[in-house]
């Protein structure tokens, strides 16, 4: 395939994938609920725009995710079908009620796993494959080396992290070779500019970028009063709280000014300024309907200049935001705020 300016390389060792992949989570689980059939036609809509890219995790809904994910690929047309590579992220325990309960990166649990993906997907192999937290009772080198078993057989191409840190990533980097860390970052998360980004860039590993609109936050759709479903996850994220909602507004209300002047939308500005930092950095998109994944496959038209990069610095710097980015008890899990 020839390199186009929307493609980019997952690492050195990954494949050529669309500069913008689509997260299919909140299509299951976590913002609300979701409409089937449109998130259906946002996967088709997502691959007829050349989006190669697609993100799940076998835990987004217990398995729903997946299932609807492997719908999708089912009923696209082949063409289609035969260039999207999927990648999945495992290792979450969770109970019939939905509770979380852990992290499970033992070698056979990592082999299981895989195979109800495969299942579920519909597919003969996942092109990448990553443990969603570290397990911190099993050397990452356990974990990374039971997929590089599944790569040895045939059933995953590629190794990817998610959510570990510079350590971490040296370790797993030493035992296969990583395609990509998958790690929140945008304009109000940048948190991996300090040691992790500086690592994947020495070691040859890319980025997928999720939470580039901060869940919502700064997508330029998220008002003040707006009221937040049970089974929406930010009705208890820090940042969607009382007066750190407020100031976290405040800053998307700069970010519009930026925005207006440059022709774009809010979003499109965010995810534009998420492409610009750098070509082995892939945002992924979490449209759940067609309307907003043409929304952000805009950015791929938004050109960011120096001035409009120093415009965005200033209106939101670096640590702008109120409030962490998970709750508490979450932020404990992430080997990457270590």
């Amino acid at each position: 395939m020839t390199k186009t300016p929307h493609t980019r390389n997952l690492g050195t060792t990954g494949p050529q994938v669309s500069a913008l992949g689509l997260g299919c989570m909140g299509m299951s689980a976590l913002y609300g609920d979701a409409d089937r059939a449109e998130s259906i036609a946002t996967v088709h809509a997502a691959l007829e725009a050349g989006v190669t890219l697609l993100d799940t995790g076998d835990f987004y809904a217990m398995g729903h995710n997946e299932m609807l994910l492997g719908e999708a690929l089912r009923t696209a047309p082949a063409a289609l079908r035969e260039q999207a590579l999927v990648s999945v992220k495992f290792g979450a325990l969770r109970d019939p009620e939905g509770n979380w309960s852990g992290y499970d990166g033992r070698p056979a649990a990592v082999k299981n796993f895989a195979a109800y993906s495969l299942q579920r997907l519909g597919v003969d192999h996942i092109d990448v494959y990553r443990i969603a937290r570290l397990d911190p009772d099993v050397p990452i080198e356990e974990t990374v080396g039971a997929i590089a078993e599944l790569i040895e057989k045939g059933y995953v191409r590629h190794v990817g992290l998610s959510e570990v840190g510079a350590e971490t990533i040296r370790r797993a980097a030493a035992t296969a070779p990583v395609s990509d860390l998958q790690i929140e970052y945008s304009l109000i998360s940048r948190g991996i500019e300090r040691d992790i980004l500086p690592t994947t860039r020495e070691l040859g590993i890319g980025i997928t970028a999720y939470g580039v609109l901060s869940r919502g936050l700064i997508s330029g759709h998220f008002t003040r009063d707006r009221q937040l479903a049970a089974n929406d996850f930010r009705a208890h994220s820090p940042r969607f709280q009382g007066d750190n909602l407020q100031h976290n507004l405040n800053l998307v209300d700069a970010l519009r000014e930026i925005a207006e002047r440059k022709g774009a939308t809010v979003a499109q500005t965010a995810i534009a300024w998420v492409l610009s930092r750098g070509e082995d950095i892939v945002p992924l998109i979490g449209a759940r309907t067609r309307e907003r994944l043409t929304e952000s496959l805009g950015a791929l038209d938004v050109t960011l200049d120096a001035a409009d990069l120093a415009a965005i610095e200033k209106a939101v710097p670096a640590d702008a935001a109120a409030g962490d980015r998970y709750p508490s008890a979450q932020m404990a899990h992430l080997d990457s705020e270590r």
